[in-house]
């Protein structure tokens, strides 16, 4: 790889100008995501016009608008379905998943389900700012126990739910976690998915300094993304894909890599030995 071409890195080569400015409130965490995202694109030498990003409804939704690429905004729960016909029918297309904890995990939490199973070369980045931010801050599966939102004003009893858990039981080949607060680690995951042949699934912990941090006394931004590191544990940090999950414990990086057969590429191979049969009789 060109080493000028993998250092200069102008994000707002990969942006859509016109946009500008992006809706994001102050503070939030996904325009982090969305630089550490094209910050690993270009390291990476993907052409912009072989990148094609796929996102749901949600704050998480609107970020990929304002890439310079081949965007797609669909339906509520519904981007890694869209996802999954668009590889299959486009392999030379890097396709990226942009999606949130409600889009993801509720409506969308099926979907997720399959698409690790099927483990087609799609990455899939999670952003999970634990709240629907959007449609006005109601509780998420991912939601901190006896935080505050507009549907649990008592405090939420539900438990929270571990996406990357759940992506490695589903089968997920690769399953990393990072925060904003550590932006290279970040883009290093990020690059890492986007690498790997098969289902990359990476959840990234981003903030809600309006909706959520405010409702539950969270401070302001520079408070809550400091506390992003306070939040995770000493021996979260580094690659840990060798060791297993355990409950209570948030780690970041790298946590599952795993061979296995890329779905696009079997499907392929077996529909060219059917016609080769089907010619063979003919």
């Amino acid at each position: 790889m060109n080493e000028a071409v993998r250092t200069n890195f102008d994000i707002k080569d990969y942006l859509r100008l016109e946009m500008m400015p992006h809706f994001m409130c102050p503070g939030c965490g996904h325009g982090i995501a969305l630089r550490c995202l094209l910050w690993a694109v270009h390291e990476l030498g993907v052409d912009k016009n072989r990148l094609a990003v796929v996102s749901g409804i949600g704050c998480s939704g609107r970020v990929g608008a304002y890439i310079d690429a081949n965007t797609f905004h669909t339906t509520h729960g519904r981007p890694l379905a869209f996802a999954t016909g668009l590889k299959l029918a486009r392999p030379d297309l890097t396709v990226v998943v942009i999606t949130g904890d409600g889009d993801c995990l509720a409506i969308g939490g099926n979907h997720l389900i399959h698409a690790c199973r099927r483990n087609l070369d799609i990455t899939c980045l999670m952003l999970n700012n634990e709240v629907y931010g959007m449609t006005g801050g109601q509780v998420s599966p991912t939601t901190a126990i006896d935080r505050l939102t507009t549907t649990t004003p008592h405090g939420n009893a539900e438990p929270t739910f571990d996406a990357c858990r759940l992506a490695d039981a589903a089968g997920a080949s690769f399953v990393g976690r990072e925060v904003t607060r550590q932006a290279p680690a970040l883009k290093s995951v990020i690059k890492a998915g986007l690498a790997h042949e098969g289902f990359a699934f990476i959840e990234v912990l981003s903030d809600c300094t309006e909706i959520y941090g405010r409702k539950n006394d969270l401070g302001e931004s520079p408070e809550m993304i400091l506390a992003q590191k306070s939040d995770m544990r000493p021996e979260a940090f580094g690659n840990a894909a060798d060791e297993p999950f355990r409950p209570n414990r948030l780690r970041a990086g790298v946590l599952v890599q795993r061979d296995r057969p890329e779905y696009g590429r079997v499907y392929r191979e077996r529909a060219a030995a059917e016609r080769a049969k089907a010619k063979a009789k003919g």
